[in-house]
């Protein structure tokens, strides 16, 4: 069952950006992308390998810079104020950057030595993070006796002892068992839930976006082919449909009748209406079962999956956005 994503009021954008544009050589790996991320909302960027996931992280966190196009984040122009914007974010990358011949602590207190924090202020903070990352049994433990899940809540800890507004999250649960990566997805919820931090995610991990993200980016070969919540996400592609089960054959008769481009399985006495899974469709099926004075035992449902959506829109057809594909 998909868990309702975490959503905040509207504000004005914690990560804006126009016309993003990236190569290397004859490469081009972004081409012309648009952003608007709201303040205190999990966004997620879905794509293949290549897409350019990675590369529109690290142009958003100033360890590049994009070859046309322009980005705020946090309010600060990205060419313009590059210190201002580092100071706002937090990055983790698709692996641990963390020391694994120091312990826990102490990554975290060399990370506020970083961050130029006092003393004093930076041993406060690191115990708070080991605490509310369940670390404090590790702290004195090198990282490298560490299990994969717990360098990850490390490196999201040691991410957050400057205490950033947005935070880039590259991959961050790549290679972790499904109990540290449900893990790893409460706490990116009681950042936002708790803290009003913003969220960028990349991930291949379907079922991570509809877990966690208000909005959702399918990135391919460079653009943006698609964006939208998830469930907007889900009614652009084929496949949804509306499942009708009667008591009896002669009501699926009568019912099929009235739906021209329905299968019918007389064996298991349903029917299968192409839908696309909105409210309007639903009645409108419910209204000529009515007008006909048939009676469904049951109805269901049915909309394809971000797998779908991923497999459908990764096949290098026409972008389009949401409301585009769902006219």
């Amino acid at each position: 069952m998909t868990a309702t994503p975490v959503t905040a009021p509207a504000s004005a954008p914690a990560i804006s950006a126009l016309g993003l544009r990236k190569s290397y050589g004859d490469k081009v790996v972004l081409d012309g992308i648009d952003l608007t991320i709201p303040e205190g909302t999990v966004f997620a960027l879905l794509g293949p390998n290549g897409a350019g996931k990675t590369t529109t992280v690290q142009i958003l966190s100033t360890l590049i810079a994009p070859d046309d196009g322009r980005a705020q984040v946090a309010g600060h122009d990205l060419a313009r104020r590059p210190e201002r914007v580092r100071a706002a974010i937090g990055v983790t990358g698709q692996f641990a950057a963390v020391d694994n011949l120091l312990t826990a602590e102490e990554n975290l207190l060399l990370m506020a030595d970083l961050r130029h924090l006092p003393r004093p202020e930076g041993r406060r903070r690191a115990a708070e993070l080991l605490r509310r990352f369940d670390l404090t049994e590790a702290a004195r433990k090198p990282v490298s006796t560490l299990s994969g899940g717990m360098r990850r809540k490390l490196d999201l800890a040691m991410t957050l002892v400057g205490d950033p507004r947005i935070i880039f999250l590259d991959e961050p649960t790549t290679g972790l068992d499904p109990r540290s990566r449900r893990t790893m997805w409460e706490i990116i919820r009681e950042l936002v839930v708790d803290e009003g931090v913003t969220i960028f995610l990349t991930t291949q991990y379907l079922e991570e976006a509809d877990q966690l993200a208000d909005r959702i980016a399918v990135l391919d070969q460079g653009r943006l082919v698609a964006e939208g919540t998830s469930e907007e996400l889900k009614r652009i592609v084929p496949g949804g449909h509306i499942r009708l089960r009667f008591a009896t054959p002669g009501e699926l008769d009568s019912a099929a009748r009235h739906f021209g481009a329905a299968a019918r399985d007389p064996e298991e006495l349903t029917l299968r209406v192409p839908s696309d899974g909105g409210i309007s469709t639903l009645r409108a099926v419910l209204d000529v079962l009515d007008a006909a004075d048939v009676r469904a035992e049951s109805l269901t449902v049915h909309t394809p999956d971000l797998d779908d959506v991923f497999l459908t829109l990764t096949g290098h057809g026409t972008p389009a956005t949401a409301t585009e594909m769902t006219r």
